[in-house]
């Protein structure tokens, strides 16, 4: 018998998932597991083990005796200690195409809320008051702005294409693109000191590495423009968060607009919930009908593959298949 552990969740079910692995000798088991002690006895046996929000670290995963793959259901990795899976030949996989119109869709809706202040007035309204709930040089035009894109891979490539009829001026930073890719885009190549310093809005499109966390600190935070405006749909820990409650408390950060924090959820005693220059959503930018059924179907059709021996898509972490 062939097992597949799916170690957390948030669907209503597992019929999708159950319908594609409907494979001779091949059963599901599954969890909902927050903690490695939860995790160990769940994966130990499993031939293919699927994860979403789980922390599959060194410890689980050196518990694993059968994995052929991890899957992970989302985008990002970075619950996935990539290093220990890579050192036991296991492969990481992931399921990059599933939001790509809905995070760039979420983005921009940001971006307008922000810059046209719709969460504030609209509140205002819905008080029985009338007239500009805001100061007027609060009310900014797209147009006017420069976009800082931080990441240009999928999702931040249609964040720029979105931003193109607004006619703003778009800066990118991603050091892994070649500037003419950037500039083929309609956009600017720019260092990151750069295009911090120069940008009305920032928005983050790169994933959570070693490198990247807390991009967004006391010191980067510092060098912004007086009054920007920061957009997260990325991962919450790009960004220090005690800095930028500071920097929105000082003023230093006109308004955020997050989708994802660290911590999740947000603490219900933080300024992040209270403050009126902040708009934020519960990590859903990526919800949608299909985008969910996607990120289904793909994830099980990888386990599918693992489970038959055949070739894997989406390795993350550099395991070569034999």
């Amino acid at each position: 018998m062939l097992s597949v552990a799916v170690t957390d969740y948030t669907f209503p079910d597992l019929e999708v998932e159950r319908e594609i692995l409907r494979l001779p000798g091949v059963q599901i088991v599954a969890g909902q597991c927050k903690t490695a002690e939860e995790l160990v006895p769940l994966v130990r046996e499993a031939d293919v083990v699927i994860t979403q929000f789980a922390p599959i670290n060194s410890r689980v995963i050196g518990a694993m005796q059968k994995a052929r793959v991890i899957v992970r259901y989302g985008v990002g990795v970075d619950n996935v200690d990539l290093d220990a899976a890579r050192a036991r030949g296991i492969p990481v996989c992931n399921v990059p195409e599933f939001c790509i119109d809905e995070v760039a869709d979420h983005t921009l809706a940001f971006l307008l809320a922000a810059t046209r202040q719709v969460v504030p007035n609209c509140l205002h309204v819905r008080d029985g008051k009338w007239g500009l709930a805001t100061p007027l040089d609060q009310m900014r035009t797209l147009r006017e702005q420069t976009v800082g894109i931080v990441g240009f891979g999928r999702i931040g490539r249609e964040v720029a294409a979105r931003l193109a009829p607004f006619k703003c001026r778009r800066l990118v930073f991603d050091p892994i693109v070649p500037a003419p890719a950037i500039r083929e885009a309609g956009c600017e190549p720019a260092p990151l000191d750069d295009l911090l310093a120069q940008s009305d809005i920032v928005t983050l499109h790169c994933p959570s590495t070693a490198q990247t966390r807390k991009l967004l600190n006391g010191e980067s935070i510092a060098s912004l423009k007086w009054g920007a405006i920061v957009v997260n749909l990325a991962r919450g820990d790009l960004i220090d968060t005690a800095a930028l409650t500071a920097a929105l408390l000082s003023g230093q950060i006109g308004a955020a607009a997050l989708d994802v924090c660290d911590p999740e959820p947000i603490p219900l005693d933080s300024p992040l919930r209270r403050l009126p220059n902040v708009i934020t959503a519960s990590h859903i930018a990526s919800a949608s009908v299909k985008a969910a059924r996607t990120l289904r179907e793909t994830a099980a059709r990888i386990a599918a593959a693992a489970l038959r021996g055949e070739p894997l898509s989406n390795i993350v972490n550099g395991v070569k298949q034999p």
